[in-house]
């Protein structure tokens, strides 16, 4: 008898985490610790405006003592290297965050290595990226640990799957790799260049496309009853596209009509009738990122403190 996927609600799990959260934070507290996350946004960028006023939202939700900085476009590289120098130098001050993409005259590797790594809650600096290669505690970027929280809230074994990464990106794709490796997952990391690649899609129990293109993994690539991780968020702006991925959807034609817009992907949602779980888009991967980063903040109050 076939059996619908399970659908991988990023929403429902991102609410688990932050409860978590509230609760560390409270026992924190209760020792006269109150986690701190800075959130540095350069400019005015509306979609990244929305993103941060989010961020923010949520700390105050958490309990979790928040400041948002914004510098002018016009700031230099120096200027916010010196900002920064403030702010790792302060003991009130957990984790820092500064928001992507920065203008181009701002030297953005500078900026994010400027970071001490007991404070980059993002996991972006090489040190944490070389704890995260070497298994030890530190703080990983909040994508890729998102997806390891949806899989082991799910009860989805790793231990011994084949794990299949598209995309080789320092924030998504090398570090999901990474913490499936750590995870005991058997991993093949593809990519653009990557010859014949369905080869390899075609094995993965798990499957992880984090490539920035829409629809990129097709049915064909997919091996029935796969788990598939969408980590891509890919807008149509096009009606053509939309009738492609979204055949006869009469909700998405209403939310286009409305917006002149739908999301879709990395992965052709067609693929989803033949797996056995997968991550909706939106509602999956995304919807743990801020949930994530929350939890590392917590995280690196109490790394920093020595608190197990």
């Amino acid at each position: 008898m076939n059996t619908l996927p399970h659908v991988l609600d990023g929403v429902v799990i991102a609410s688990e985490i932050k409860a978590e959260v509230a609760r560390e934070v409270v026992d924190l507290t209760s020792r006269g610790i109150r986690p701190g996350l800075v959130v540095i946004l350069v400019g005015e960028v509306p979609a990244s405006q929305i993103y941060v006023r989010s961020k923010v939202k949520t700390c105050g939700e958490l309990g979790i003592y928040s400041e948002l900085i914004t510098p002018p476009e016009s700031i230099t590289t120096e200027e916010m290297l010196a900002m920064v120098a403030d702010l790792n130098a302060r003991e009130d001050i957990d984790g820092i965050l500064i928001q992507l993409p920065l203008p181009k005259h701002v030297d953005t590797k500078r900026l994010l290595e400027a970071v001490a790594p007991e404070k980059d809650v993002d996991g972006f600096h090489p040190v944490n990226a070389g704890r995260l290669q070497a298994g030890q505690p530190g703080l990983a970027p909040c994508t890729p640990a998102g997806i390891i929280e949806i899989l082991r809230r799910t009860g989805l074994p790793i231990a011994g799957q084949n794990a299949v990464v598209v995309g080789r990106s320092d924030i998504v794709g090398k570090p999901a790799a990474l913490l499936l490796l750590n995870e005991s997952a058997t991993v093949t990391v593809c990519h653009s260049k990557t010859r014949d690649l369905p080869s390899f899609t075609r094995n993965a129990d798990i499957l992880v496309a984090a490539i920035g293109r829409p629809g990129y993994v097709t049915a064909d690539m997919v091996k029935p009853g796969a788990v598939l991780i969408d980590v891509g968020i890919n807008r149509l702006t096009d009606p053509a596209d939309v009738q492609k991925f979204f055949p006869g959807d009469a909700e998405r034609a209403a939310t286009f009509a409305k917006r002149g817009s739908v999301i879709v992907g990395d992965i052709d949602p067609a693929a989803f009738a033949i797996s056995g779980a997968y991550t909706p888009v939106p509602g999956g991967v995304g919807a743990l990122t801020i949930a994530m980063l929350m939890h590392n903040t917590v995280k690196a109050a109490k790394l920093r403190r020595g608190i197990v």
